[in-house]
C-alpha cells in the first residue's frame, strides 16, 4: 500500500475509535433510562465486534507484516548467520559488496560472490539479464536441502525473455512488481516534513516560493534508448510542436557536470516516460529523475490508478489526463503562467520525503530478510513467466 493510502486509513481508524469512544460514554450515561436500555443491551452486542475491527484495521494495512511472521526469536537471528550467494553481479558490476546490512535495518547476514560457497548457502540470487546471457552456468542438481534460488529482475517484461523457460526453478521473486516476495519499486515516498523544515522552522510556502523561482526552464527530457517505435518518442514529436521540449542524452545536450540531479533542478517540468508501458514499472525516470530533482513529473507509463499507489494524485501530471499532446502543452504553459496552481504539485513535499532505491545493496539485503522470514516456508515458483507478464 502506498504511504498516501495507508495515512488516510490510519486516520480513518482514528475517527472509528474516537466514535467507540463517544458510543461506550453515552452507553454508560444512558444505561440507568429502563425506556432505553433494551436498545442499548442489544447494540452493546456489537461493541466487541466494532473494537476488534477498529483495531485491525491499522494492522492490516501495516507494510511487509509476513517478512517478520516466520522469525522464531532475536536470539535465534543472533546465533544464524544468513549467507546469501551472488551467482552473478548484475550486469557486470563492479560494486563492492556492501560488509553487513545493519544500515537497512537487518542483521546476520553475509553476501559473496565465490560459487565455492555454493554448498552452504541459505539462499542463491540470480539476476535474469545475466541468466539469460550465460543460462549454461546454472548451477546443476542436486540443490542442496532448504537452499532458496531468488529470481531478481528489474527490467519489464518487454525486455525480459525466456520467461517461460523458468517456470518450476525459482522459490522467491524479487523485483519491482507489487505481488513479488521481495517487492522493492524503484523508488517511494517516506513520511517525514521537508529537511528544511525540519532543521530550520523555515515556512513551507517560503520554501516552495524559492524553488519555484529557481526553476527559469519548462520541460526537459532525459533520454538514452531512443527508437522511434517507442511510444514515448512518438509523443515526443508530437508534443514538440507545441511547447519546447530540452533534450539531454547521447545524442543531444550534455548533462550539466554529467549530473542529472543538477541538471533538472533547473526545470518546472520533467518527461517521466517508460521505454515501456507495464504494471508496476516506474523506474528512476519518476523518482530520480523527477521527484529527487525537484521538477514536477510528466508521466507515460501505467495508468494513472497504477502511479496512484505510490504517489498523491497531485504529484503528478499523467498524459493520457488529455486529450491530445496539445492540449497538455497548453496546460503545462497555463501552469507556468499561474505560479498558485503549480504549487499545488508541490504541496505533497510537506508531508513525504522521495527515497531513490539504492541498487544495489539495498536489494540485497532487502533479499536477506526475506530468506530469514521465509526460513520455514517451502515453495515454487510454478508459472514465473505468465505471473510477470500479466
Amino acid at each position: 500500500l502506498s504511504l498516501p493510502l495507508r495515512s488516510r486509513a490510519e486516520r480513518v481508524a482514528g475517527e472509528f475509535q474516537k466514535a467507540a469512544l463517544e458510543y461506550m460514554a453515552i452507553f454508560s450515561i444512558c444505561v440507568s433510562n429502563r425506556v432505553r436500555l433494551k436498545r442499548l443491551r442489544i447494540l452493546a452486542l456489537l461493541v466487541p465486534a466494532f473494537l476488534l475491527l477498529v483495531l485491525a484495521v491499522p494492522h492490516a494495512l501495516a507494510p511487509a507484516t509476513w517478512l517478520n511472521s516466520d522469525i522464531d526469536s532475536e536470539s535465534d537471528l543472533d546465533t544464524h548467520v544468513t549467507l546469501l550467494l551472488l551467482w552473478w553481479a548484475p550486469f557486470g558490476s563492479t560494486q563492492k559488496l556492501p560488509g553487513s546490512c545493519t544500515s537497512f535495518g537487518v542483521r546476520g547476514c553475509v553476501l559473496t560472490l565465490d560459487r565455492e560457497e555454493y554448498g552452504h548457502a541459505d539462499a542463491v540470487i540470480m539476476h535474469h539479464r545475466d541468466l539469460v546471457n550465460e543460462p549454461d552456468a546454472l548451477p546443476k542438481p542436486p540443490r542442496p536441502e532448504g537452499q532458496k534460488w531468488i529470481w531478481m529482475n528489474f527490467e519489464s517484461p518487454s525486455h525480459s525473455p525466456w520467461l517461460e523457460g523458468l517456470d518450476g526453478v525459482f522459490n522467491l521473486t524479487m523485483s519491482y512488481r507489487l505481488g513479488s516476495d521481495i517487492f522493492l519499486p524503484y523508488g517511494y515516498l517516506q513520511n517525514g516534513v521537508h529537511s528544511s523544515v525540519a532543521r530550520h522552522g523555515n515556512d513551507f510556502k517560503s520554501l516552495v516560493d524559492h524553488h519555484i523561482r529557481r526553476r527559469r526552464t519548462l520541460v526537459a527530457w532525459v533520454i538514452s534508448n531512443w527508437s522511434e517505435e517507442q511510444e514515448r518518442v512518438q509523443f515526443y514529436w508530437r508534443l514538440r510542436r507545441y511547447i519546447r521540449v530540452d533534450i539531454y542524452g547521447r545524442r543531444a545536450l550534455s548533462l550539466i557536470n554529467d549530473s542529472v540531479f543538477q541538471t533538472i533542478s533547473g526545470y518546472k517540468f520533467y518527461l517521466a516516460f517508460e521505454n515501456s508501458i507495464h504494471m508496476d514499472y516506474i523506474t528512476e525516470k519518476l523518482w530520480r529523475n523527477a521527484l529527487e530533482s525537484g521538477a514536477v513529473p510528466v508521466v507515460l507509463g501505467p495508468p494513472r490508478e497504477n502511479y496512484e499507489r505510490f504517489l498523491p494524485p497531485d504529484a503528478f501530471i499523467h498524459v493520457h489526463d488529455f486529450k491530445s499532446p496539445r492540449a497538455l502543452a497548453a496546460y503545462l504553459l497555463y501552469l507556468d503562467r499561474n505560479p498558485a496552481q503549480y504549487r499545488r504539485y508541490l504541496a505533497w513535499r510537506h508531508d513525504y520525503t522521495v527515497h531513490v532505491t539504492s541498487f544495489w545493496a539495498e536489494h540485497y539485503c532487502a533479499a536477506c530478510r526475506a530468506v530469514q522470514a521465509s526460513r520455514k516456508q517451502r515453495k515454487t515458483i510454478k508459472h514465473l513467466g505468465f505471473w510477470f507478464q500479466s
